[in-house]
């Protein structure tokens, strides 16, 4: 399966024309109203991380997820560092990634000699859930993976949607070495070039990441940031509030334009068209970058915009205003 990725602006310019400033860009799941960053100190930059910075992060991500004490948190420099780690966790087996879902987590598998299925079978020794799902926005329930955690000696939940709707995360049961968390920081709070994702797991899973990250694997500027926005319950509420306000808006649009509702997940919406090369050009005739799938030729996701502008252009580009 191909490695496509949203925010690929670059293809969007060669193919329509235009630079990366003229376009909406909705081919990413990023919040577009990112958390403000505000000042950081001198020594945010100029430092090497030390760890009470790290320290003052993880006690705010413990406490803005409600982890367990019996579970651990490793920051990393983005999530997609720490998918390519879960492979080297176990020895080479089967794995089953149902599909379709974020193409990463089979390719980190894939390179490490694992064997893919999409259902456990007799032999699967791990499992990875992507939950809310990436990109028809199916959200397992927690018996679901409750007997997938008990059936297997692994299993990975990807979590990266999840800060929109917290109350379905199973961060409530972490610490059993054999379940590993992923959240991404970058979505919700739209920072994703700040590059910081946490895994949630055992002391041991936990342990053994660090040592695969090695040391100063989060920047000063990260650990700074991210402590101050995952402290920031007031601007989570007010968020969440209009990320679901936001999606609602979305899904109604499409489904003005005669477009199918697939799923969604908070800060995307997944549509089946009649044709989605079809609809992407139309969109991107208005400079409207959408994201498209290489194992479907109907589906096209959408993420949110941003502000009442790029709602005007999304709404005229699709003739629903």
């Amino acid at each position: 399966m191909a490695r496509d990725h949203g925010g690929n602006l670059a293809d969007a310019c060669a193919r329509f024309g235009g630079d990366a400033g003229a376009w909406l860009d909705l081919s990413t799941g990023i919040n577009p109203v990112a958390y403000p960053v505000g000042d950081l100190a001198q020594a945010d930059w100029s430092r090497l991380p030390d760890e009470d910075a790290l320290g003052r992060l993880i006690a705010a991500a413990r406490d803005a997820w409600n982890v367990p004490d019996a579970a651990e948190l490793v920051p990393a420099p983005g999530a997609s560092a720490l998918i390519r780690l879960m492979p080297r966790l176990d020895r080479a087996a089967a794995v089953a990634i149902p599909a379709p879902t974020y193409n990463e987590h089979a390719a980190a598998y894939r390179a490490e000699g694992w064997q893919l299925s999409e259902r456990p079978g007799a032999a699967t020794r791990a499992a990875v859930i992507v939950n809310p799902n990436n990109p028809d926005g199916r959200c397992w329930e927690r018996h679901e993976l409750a007997t997938l955690a008990e059936a297997l000696p692994r299993l990975v939940v990807d979590e990266s949607f999840m800060d929109a709707t917290p109350q379905r995360s199973l961060v409530g049961d972490a610490g059993d070495e054999g379940l590993v968390i992923l959240r991404s920081f970058g979505k919700f709070y739209g920072l994703a070039g700040l590059r910081l994702g946490f895994a949630i797991a055992g002391p041991r899973t936990a342990s053994r990441l660090r040592d695969l990250l090695g040391p100063w694997a989060v920047s000063g500027p990260a650990l700074a940031i991210g402590a101050r926005a995952l402290r920031d319950g007031e601007w989570q509420r007010a968020t969440r509030a209009r990320v679901a306000r936001d999606v609602r808006r979305l899904v109604q649009l499409g489904q003005m334009a005669g477009w199918n509702l697939v799923g969604e997940a908070g800060l995307f919406a997944t549509f089946d068209t009649p044709d989605a090369e079809e609809a992407q050009t139309r969109l991107a005739r208005s400079r409207i970058w959408s994201r498209r799938f290489p194992y479907s030729d109907r589906w096209l996701r959408l993420g949110l915009p941003g502000d009442e502008a790029a709602w005007d252009r999304l709404g005229e580009a699709l003739e629903v205003r």
